[in-house]
C-alpha cells in the first residue's frame, strides 16, 4: 500500500487528535506511523495512551520458563530451537525429569510456569496432558501458562479432538492460560514465504477465540523483523484487535523481534532500536482494546526495555530463570533476571514496579 501524504505534519496532528479523543486508528494511520521518522511524537502519543490505561505502573511476575521437548515436525525459517527425533541435542522430558528440573529452580514466590516447545509427533496427546497434570499436582498454587495456539492446533490433529475438546482436557489437567506464541505474522503471504507449516492465521485466531469462549484468557504475540511489510504488521494487529472486540480475552500483546542465527551476527541482521521502540509504541496505539503491551527484555535487552516503559509498554515480563528459544537463535540479553533486578529496572525508568500474578492481579506495589 502506498500512502501519499502532502503534509506529514498535518497528518501526524490528525492522528494525535484521534489519540487525544480516544478515537480508533485505521490501517492507514498505522502504516503512516511506521513510515514516519518522528519517533518521539509517536512515543509521546503511546505514553499518553498507556498512562491513561495503567498510570505509572509497570508489571512483572515471578515465573519460570519450561520446555518439555524441542523435537518438532515443523521447520519454520526463523526457528533455531527445533530438532528432529534422534538428532544431536534433541530431547523429550518425562514427568520425572520435568519435576527434577523444576525442583532445582523453584522457590515459594514463583507464581507461573511458562511452557512452550516443539510439535513432537512421536509422543501422544496424553503426554502433553499428563505433563501439565504432574506439574499442577506437585505445585497447585502455580498458574500453568502452556501451549501456544499452534500447539493446540497440533494437538487437535494428532488426537482427532476439536479445539474445544483439547482445551477442556488441558484445563481439567491444570492449564490456566495460553501463551501468545505461534502467531508470528498473521498473513498468508508471510506464512508461505517463511515456511510456517503449523496453524494458519485463521486457525491460530480460532484457537484463541475458542479459549476465550471457555473463559480461558490468553496472550498474543507478533514476531517481526524478517520479510514482513509494515502493512502486514498493522494487519496483524488489526486481526488481534478484531478478535478482542469479539471476546475481550487477550490480556497483553507482546511484540518480539526475530533473532539472528547466532550471537556473532552483526547489527545488520537485527532489528534496530528505532524499529523496536516504534513497534512498541504503534502496538500501544493500534491495540486500544488490549490493556497491556509487554517490553520483552529477552528480545529488546534490558536498557531498551527500560526505555520502552515511556513508549507505551506496561509490562516487564518476569524472572524467567532460563530462556532457551530466543537464545538458541542468538539473543544477547540475559537468560533471566532476579526480582530485585526487575524492580531496579522499572524504578530506573521512573515507573512504579508492581508484582502481579498471571491475570494481572496486583500482589505487591514497590512505591
Amino acid at each position: 500500500m502506498s500512502i501519499i501524504v502532502t503534509n506529514p505534519d498535518k497528518r501526524m496532528a490528525e492522528i494525535a487528535e484521534k489519540v487525544e479523543n480516544g478515537e480508533r486508528l485505521t490501517l492507514e494511520d498505522g502504516v503512516f506511523l511506521y513510515e514516519s521518522d518522528d519517533l518521539l511524537t509517536i512515543g509521546q502519543l503511546a505514553n499518553q495512551v498507556n498512562l491513561r490505561k495503567n498510570g505509572r505502573k509497570v508489571y512483572f511476575i515471578e515465573n519460570m520458563s519450561l520446555y518439555f521437548t524441542n523435537v518438532c515436525e515443523d521447520r519454520c525459517a526463523f526457528c533455531h530451537f527445533r530438532r528432529d527425533e534422534g538428532q544431536e541435542g534433541a530431547y523429550t522430558l518425562n514427568p520425572e525429569q520435568i519435576l527434577d528440573y523444576v525442583g532445582k529452580h523453584y522457590h515459594p514466590l514463583m507464581r507461573e510456569f511458562h511452557i512452550t516447545g516443539g510439535h513432537n509427533p512421536h509422543v501422544p496427546f496424553d503426554y502433553y496432558v499428563n505433563s501439565i497434570r504432574v506439574l499442577k499436582e506437585n505445585y497447585p498454587n502455580v498458574t500453568i501458562k502452556a501451549y501456544t495456539g499452534a500447539e493446540i492446533d497440533f494437538f487437535s490433529r494428532i488426537s482427532g479432538l476439536s479445539y474445544k475438546e483439547v482445551l477442556v482436557k488441558l484445563s481439567e489437567a491444570g492449564l490456566g492460560t495460553l501463551p501468545g506464541g505461534g502467531a508470528e505474522i498473521l498473513t498468508d503471504r508471510y506464512r508461505s514465504k517463511m515456511n510456517v507449516e503449523k496453524a494458519t492465521s485463521d486457525q491460530w485466531l480460532d484457537v484463541h477465540r475458542t479459549a476465550h469462549k471457555l473463559g480461558i484468557r490468553t496472550h498474543a504475540t507478533m514476531l517481526y523483523g524478517s520479510i514482513e511489510t509494515k502493512e502486514e504488521r498493522i494487519r496483524h494487529m488489526l486481526q488481534l484487535r478484531g478478535l478482542q472486540d469479539e471476546t475481550n480475552g487477550f490480556m497483553v500483546f507482546i511484540p518480539n523481534s526475530v533473532q539472528p542465527a547466532n550471537t556473532t551476527m552483526g547489527i545488520k541482521r537485527r532489528t534496530s532500536a528505532f524499529d523496536d521502540l516504534k513497534t512498541i509504541a504503534i502496538s500501544r496505539l493500534m491495540l486500544d482494546n488490549v490493556q497491556h503491551v509487554k517490553a520483552y527484555f529477552i528480545n529488546l535487552g534490558t536498557q531498551l526495555a527500560q526505555l520502552a516503559f515511556t513508549f507505551g509498554a506496561s509490562d516487564a515480563h518476569g524472572t524467567i530463570v532460563q530462556e532457551r528459544i530466543s537464545h538458541s537463535a542468538g539473543a544477547l540479553s540475559p537468560e533471566g533476571l532476579t526480582r530485585d533486578e526487575l524492580v531496579h529496572l522499572i524504578k530506573g525508568a521512573n515507573r512504579i514496579p508492581v508484582e502481579r500474578d498471571t491475570f494481572y492481579n496486583e500482589i505487591q506495589v514497590f512505591e
